[in-house]
């Protein structure tokens, strides 16, 4: 089978069109741990627990899920740092598989993965405001749209204008994007070190009421794969760093370790902070929670605590926030540059060197879907379509090591080939089981994914029939 040739660009582009790599090291772990704690470890404990039926299970669950990301960042971490360019998946999945696949990812983040991500956690953010200021919950006025009737809020127009306050930071540098960051994900960091410390050190020991764990069989299995999906949502993001490959500095070197590292310190924060949840409270407690966090911190330190502690979330939130915009933004700048997208995302702001063309696109379409506010049921179309491309970037891994043998790899994925293979598997089990959980919703993903097809024809045709090389 043919390699691909490296990437060559037809046309001059002149020094200002560039991006800077202004990342270091610290910068980058701060993105790939700002960029996966959201909100998920403050919320999702409860449905795994309902899931699992015992504390055991779930921090199984936590465990596995750390293991199969794991597996997945050493994949990560081998192609960034052997493609250290705009895009991440776009470019692995080009290379690895061919054009028509990698366009298909950057399709699917462009429309849906990244703006829907922006507009919910922008709600997410208004939602803990909420907390101190009910009133951004009253109702507007209520409408209908055929048979759907529908609400606006304050809290739309809230979220909208968060959106694009974010946006705006990401447009203006990309050094402060990265300073930034490393400020928002040192807090999230503290609030989760205070609230397992906290649980651990001065709550009240609930963990002797636990139900003993079911004997393991086919049903706790199936158990273990939908607490799972909870999980992974909440690891979600450790994938998204190489999307800024061509502005991080010796990327051969900081983009492994940035994934690594950031990862296995979410994965220790994450592991912490659930067993101090069932420190503080028994397990049915933490089983019909919905702000298990909250209810945590309100155990051990009052009101007053837990209303400090929604105010973290909110960072937490913002700052998961800012990492989807600065990650974003590159796919659809990326796909343009190789003339399969719109050609305004190409454009790379003279002045302030970042992809400012590509950035306005995704805080159009992020505004939009927040002042609709149907992003929580447009959030559940792209969970399916995200774990398909997670294994096609371990089959692409596969592939380019078997194709192109004589690639220059700065670092090597460990345990190969076994790692990819585990986790190519684990992914396909995933998304075979959320698909039979939400068969609708995963179906329209994959149809919004499979909408993209000709649109790249459509612009390959445009190009004058050529084929796009990554």
């Amino acid at each position: 089978m043919a390699t691909n040739p490296p990437v060559q660009f037809e046309k001059s582009e002149p020094p200002h069109t560039h991006l800077v790599r202004g990342l270091g090291l610290w910068a980058a772990i701060a993105i790939v741990i700002g960029d996966t704690i959201g909100t998920g470890v403050f919320l999702v404990s409860s449905d795994m627990a309902r899931s699992v039926g015992s504390s055991g299970l779930v921090l199984v669950a936590w465990i596995l899920g750390g293991l199969v990301v794991l597996l997945g960042a050493f994949c990560y971490a081998e192609l960034g740092a052997a493609f250290p360019k705009a895009g991440g998946p776009y470019v692995y999945l080009g290379r690895g598989l061919g054009p028509l696949w990698g366009f298909l990812f950057g399709w699917m983040s462009s429309f849906l993965d990244r703006p829907v991500a922006m507009a919910g956690l922008g709600a997410g953010f208004i939602r803990f405001m909420g907390f101190f200021f009910p009133a951004v919950d009253t109702p507007l006025f209520t409408g209908r749209i055929w048979h759907q009737e529908f609400t606006f809020t304050a809290a739309q127009p809230l979220a909208a204008f968060v959106v694009v306050m974010v946006t705006g930071i990401n447009y203006f540098s990309v050094k402060m994007s990265g300073a930034i960051q490393v400020l928002l994900t040192s807090l999230k960091i503290g609030t989760i070190v205070v609230i397992a410390f906290g649980g651990l050190s001065l709550g009240h020991q609930a963990i002797a009421a636990v139900p003993h764990a079911t004997p393991i069989g086919w049903g706790v299995i199936r158990a273990l794969l939908t607490a799972l999906v909870p999980a992974m949502w909440a690891f979600n993001g450790f994938n998204d760093l190489g999307d800024l490959g061509e502005e991080i500095k010796r990327p051969e070197k900081n983009i492994p370790r940035a994934i690594l590292l950031g990862l296995l310190i979410v994965g220790g924060l994450y592991l912490a902070v659930n067993v101090a949840y069932f420190h503080v409270l028994p397990f049915a407690e933490v089983a019909r929670s919905p702000h298990v966090a909250s209810d945590v911190v309100q155990g051990f330190a009052g009101s007053r605590g837990a209303a400090w502690l929604t105010v973290a979330m909110a960072v937490s939130a913002f700052g998961a926030l800012h990492v989807v915009v600065l990650t974003g933004a590159r796919i659809p700048y990326a796909m343009a540059r190789d003339g399969v997208f719109f050609q305004f995302a190409e454009r790379v702001h003279p002045s302030f060197r970042t992809p400012s063309g590509a950035l306005l696109f995704l805080g159009v379409v992020a505004t939009l879907l927040a002042l609709t506010g149907t992003f929580e049921e447009l959030y559940s179309l792209f969970v399916f379509a995200v774990w398909i491309f997670f294994a096609l970037t371990g089959v692409a891994l596969l592939r380019l090591r078997r194709v192109e043998p004589n690639l220059v790899r700065p670092y090597r994925a460990w345990g190969y080939p076994f790692t990819p293979l585990i986790f190519v598997l684990a992914a396909i089990a995933l998304t075979v089981n959320l698909w039979m959980v939400r068969p609708v919703r995963s179906t329209l993903g994959l149809a919004v994914i499979l909408l993209g097809i000709p649109f790249f024809y459509r612009w390959q045709k445009a190009r004058g029939g050529g084929t796009t090389t990554l």
